[in-house]
């Protein structure tokens, strides 16, 4: 018997026309899921959950992951407003993804909980990322590192790391390190220091031994990588990560999760059909999801 969100994607698919003929025996086949997705709770993002919702049952797009700033202690140089929300917004956060989670059970989009967690070389900061990842219940936690935050650019200068080829080899360091952690389930964007100024845009190709480290430790790891389609918009106008990083991550049989961290609900799903043909034509024929912090696989 399957569960009640897939017969009801099922359904859903049927009275659209949208399921391929050789998927009518199984109502996960070519699943679009999408699960990196902030919401106003964060101080940047604009839109209700349930207009997320609505825009992903338009997009047929059949779940979805909320995935917020994880709050850190007011006074650190990674806090304050516009950033992440406060550690007293977490249960109005999970009230709001509560009732986008009631809509998207009318619309057939599956919802779940989850967190955009910082990977940080501050044992302070740390601790607040820790504790809140223990206490709360997410299905799915990301890891990031932001460079591009104040807090990041000061711990660079401190540590004497002001030249591009060090500050590039202390990213991927910082990814291996929270890949070996076991706090996320998945390491977001894992090139965005090609984007936002703290480094110029680089071919990765030039950091090619640092970023094979990074992905010979996901699979060592059996840890999951993400796909984001926000790179598109953006920076240097690539998907995260690059196409050639993905090449490398297809012969190592990195896992991947997929999420468009969308700002606002127009960009649900944005270049989703674009780069899943990318990936298929690339290898990789399956994508992940986590729910209950427990990974789930569906084909691509």
């Amino acid at each position: 018997m399957e569960p009640p969100f897939l017969l009801k994607i099922a359904e859903r698919r049927l009275s659209t026309g949208i399921i391929p003929k050789h998927c009518l025996n199984h109502p996960l086949c070519g699943m679009k899921i999408d699960i990196h997705m902030h919401t106003p709770f964060c101080g940047h993002a604009l839109g209700e959950p349930e207009d997320f919702v609505e825009v992903a049952a338009e997009e047929g797009i059949e779940l979805i992951t909320f995935t917020c700033h994880i709050p850190l202690k007011p006074d650190h140089e990674f806090g304050g407003p516009r950033i992440r929300m406060e550690p007293e917004d977490l249960p109005d956060y999970h009230r709001a993804i509560n009732r986008a989670r009631m809509l998207g059970e009318e619309l057939g989009v599956k919802v779940l909980t989850g967190i955009e967690a910082e990977i940080f070389p501050d044992e302070a900061a740390m601790q607040s990322v820790r504790e809140t990842i223990r206490k709360e219940p997410f299905d799915f936690v990301l890891g990031s590192v932001h460079h591009q935050l104040p807090g990041y650019r000061f711990w660079l200068d401190r540590q004497g790391l002001r030249t591009d080829p060090q500050i590039i080899r202390a990213y991927f360091r910082h990814l291996i390190e929270g890949i070996e952690s076991g706090l996320y389930d998945s390491i977001s964007h894992p090139d965005v220091i090609r984007i936002y100024g703290t480094v110029s845009p680089f071919d990765p190709v030039a950091y090619k031994d640092e970023i094979v480290e990074v992905l010979e430790t996901l699979q060592k790891h059996d840890h999951c990588m993400e796909v984001n389609t926000s790179g598109l918009i953006k920076g240097v106008f690539e998907v995260h990560p690059a196409p050639v990083i993905l090449d490398w991550a297809v012969e190592r049989n990195v896992r991947l999760t997929m999420g468009s961290d969308a700002h606002t609900p127009e960009q649900v799903g944005q270049h989703f059909d674009e780069v899943r043909y990318m990936l298929k034509e690339k290898g990789f024929d399956k994508l992940h999801y986590f729910e209950g912090r427990q990974r789930k696989e569906v084909p691509l």
